[in-house]
């Protein structure tokens, strides 16, 4: 569990210089300003010049800055990396990552830039365990509607094994993985069954296409007081078995090892995150 919050992962377009005023104010954890999907191909390079602006303006805080370039496969993805390279930014996403080589090809354009990869092609994810190890690769992004589209799914449990395999490949490596998105923005339900699912199977967030998603988000992926409370007992527990010379403690009627003192202090960890980002 990593202990910075990634519960929220806003879509922004770079080209909107209205959203990018307004992302400032958002109580998102993350921020993915969009050069890709979200831009127009007529608007595509002078979307670079509004980011980089609205970068360089600041007034994001502590969330994490993350830029989406198009594909190095289009005729806008070697600039957009050129660019982005030279943004106030704290990572580059790339789409449609294949393979290792795609990483690669990338991190020669952006040497200094931790990479994210959008996972949303059956080869990716076929490939998510090389591509999770790269040495430049910090986090995998599902793309749930491309993955789709390609594999002719029509529901969400039918990626399932897709989902699966992309987490197991980024716990493994140790990277983050943030979950794809939900498109019905106005299915308030919806969406929070979408991110218990997501957050039981192990991610550490969400990617959200409407503001008005963030606070769903926030609540599903961000640990409870009844789970801050039980991590706060467990610690407690636990050590005072040790003291007494004991390897587990009961809590609840339930056993207490040293493996759930882990996930306890991780919990804690993450809800100091979170108090700290929101007051930021």
């Amino acid at each position: 569990m990593h202990s910075r919050p990634y519960r929220s992962a806003l879509y922004i377009p770079g080209s909107k210089d209205r959203a990018l005023e307004k992302a400032r104010g958002l109580p998102v954890d993350v921020i993915l300003f969009d050069l890709e999907d979200a831009v127009s191909p007529d608007a595509k390079v002078a979307a670079r010049d509004t980011l980089y602006a609205a970068l360089a303006d600041g007034g994001y805080g502590p969330r994490l800055k993350i830029v989406r370039i198009n594909g190095l496969d289009t005729e806008w993805g070697a600039a957009d990396a050129a660019a982005v390279a030279a943004m106030d930014c704290d990572a580059i996403l790339l789409p449609k990552v294949n393979g290792p080589t795609d990483v690669d090809a990338l991190a020669a354009l952006v040497p200094d830039l931790p990479i994210w990869a959008m996972m949303e092609t059956p080869e990716g994810v076929l490939n998510a365990a090389s591509i999770a190890k790269h040495p430049r690769i910090a986090g995998f992004v599902l793309g749930t509607n491309d993955l789709a589209k390609d594999l002719n799914s029509r529901t969400r449990a039918a990626l399932t094994m897709a989902l699966q395999h992309c987490l197991l490949a980024a716990k493994a490596a140790g990277i983050v993985a943030l979950d794809g998105v939900y498109n019905a923005f106005k299915d308030e339900d919806g969406l929070r069954a979408e991110c218990a699912e997501g957050r039981d199977m192990g991610f550490d967030g969400k990617t959200l296409i409407h503001p008005a998603q963030v606070a769903i988000a926030n609540a599903a992926f961000g640990p409870t007081e009844e789970e801050i409370d039980l991590a706060r007992r467990q610690i407690e527990a636990f050590e005072v078995a040790e003291a007494e010379g004991q390897g587990v403690a009961v809590v609840d009627g339930r056993i207490v090892e040293n493996l759930h003192i882990v996930t306890a202090r991780a919990t804690l960890a993450k809800a100091e995150a979170i108090a700290a980002l929101e007051t930021a």
